[in-house]
């Protein structure tokens, strides 16, 4: 008890350090979020609404990364974006941007696979009405995206969730370096292991935290989804 009670202090009493590292995590996962969405809306559309050869496979492929070890996620990137690896040129290792882009691999298959499935039902709902107007396949998608935007958001929180509890890879492409690169879960990990139990914590009941709200938001989204029919 003393320590929850150390935590709940240490988080009211706005410790700059403790508010850098989830801000920075915030930071981090949200431009995940957004340049995973920006791929992953249309490829999911393309692959619900179009009927072409390896499909089936292309679908199974994304369900699979789905699983992906993200320390197997980290080690690969390390050995791309190292001094000596064919990407080192960038000079990104142990910095937010390489840790963005691990993210980004991450959850960009979750993303992809949970949306294909939601488009593909909307899109059997509205087959007739697509052949009846002989509806085109680019305003097939924006249609399907439309009126599929609250599902979608769901989806796309799905994503955010997997980001910010994400640690095997942005520990290895990061560093988990104080002041640049350390985020929530590395700091858990680390200090957990250091025996500083109460920072530990402290980030622990914010993850929690952010956790309940993103599932709050998805619970109001998809009653406002089947309201409107969207399901």
């Amino acid at each position: 008890m003393e320590i929850l009670y150390q935590s709940i202090n240490l988080i009211f009493s706005f410790d700059q350090d403790l508010y850098e590292i989830i801000f920075l995590s915030l930071k981090v996962s949200v431009n995940a979020l957004i340049f995973s969405t920006f791929f992953a809306l249309p490829i999911s559309a393309f692959i619900a609404v179009k009927d072409f050869y390896g499909k089936k496979a292309l679908k199974l492929f994304f369900n699979s990364l789905m699983a992906l070890p993200p320390v197997f996620v980290g080690l690969v990137l390390y050995i791309l974006f190292s001094k000596s690896g064919p990407f080192g040129f960038f000079e990104i290792l142990y910095t937010p941007q390489i840790m963005i882009v691990a993210q980004i691999i991450i959850i960009l298959p979750i993303i992809i696979s949970i949306t294909v499935e939601t488009l593909e039902i909307i899109n059997k709902e509205y087959e007739d009405f697509f052949l009846m107007f002989n509806t085109n396949l680019k305003k097939k998608i924006l249609t399907l995206l439309w009126d599929a935007r609250f599902s979608l958001v769901t989806c796309i929180l799905a994503g955010l969730g997997r980001a910010l509890s994400e640690v095997g890879a942005i520990i290895i492409v990061g560093g988990n370096i104080i002041h640049y690169t350390r985020v929530m879960t590395t700091t858990i990990a680390l200090e957990t292991s250091r025996g500083n139990l109460s920072l530990a914590m402290s980030l622990g009941i914010i993850l929690i935290i952010i956790a309940l709200i993103l599932n709050s938001i998805a619970l109001i989204i998809k009653s406002i989804s089947i309201k409107n029919s969207y399901e």
